[in-house]
C-alpha cells in the first residue's frame, strides 16, 4: 500500500523533521483592533442536509452491452462507480422532466422530514 507521504514524494523523515522544526515554534498574540468586521450569513448546510440520502430502491434493469462499457469506462476514468453515474443520469432526466416537483421540494424539507 502506497502512502500519502510516498506518492507525494516527501519521505518520512522529512516530515517529522518538519513536524519537530514548528512544534516548537511560539505563536505571538497581540491585543490589537481587527478593524471593520462584517458579519457572514451562514450559509454552511446543517448536518442533516449533509448526512441526507435519497431513499433508493433495488430494481433489476437488463442495459445493452456498449451501454454498461461506456459508463464502466467512463467511471473510471473519473473515478466512481458506474451504477452512480446510471443513477445520476436517471436523477437528471427525472429532475429536467418535472422541474416544478423538484422545486417544492428541497434538500432542506427532505431532510426535516427524515428526523
Amino acid at each position: 500500500m502506497i502512502t500519502k507521504a510516498q506518492r507525494s514524494g516527501v519521505s518520512k523523515k522529512a516530515n517529522a523533521d518538519a513536524r519537530r522544526r514548528y512544534a516548537g515554534t511560539k505563536i505571538k498574540y497581540t491585543d490589537e483592533p481587527l478593524g471593520k468586521v462584517k458579519v457572514v450569513a451562514d450559509f454552511l448546510p446543517s448536518p442533516a442536509e449533509l448526512a441526507f440520502r435519497e431513499e433508493g430502491v433495488k430494481v433489476t434493469l437488463s442495459l445493452s452491452k456498449k451501454s454498461i462499457e461506456f459508463f464502466k469506462s467512463e467511471a473510471s476514468k473519473h473515478h466512481t462507480q458506474y451504477q452512480r453515474m446510471i443513477r445520476r443520469l436517471l436523477d437528471a432526466y427525472v429532475d429536467s422532466q418535472a422541474p416544478i416537483r423538484q422545486s417544492t421540494r428541497t434538500l432542506r424539507d427532505k431532510a426535516t422530514q427524515r428526523r
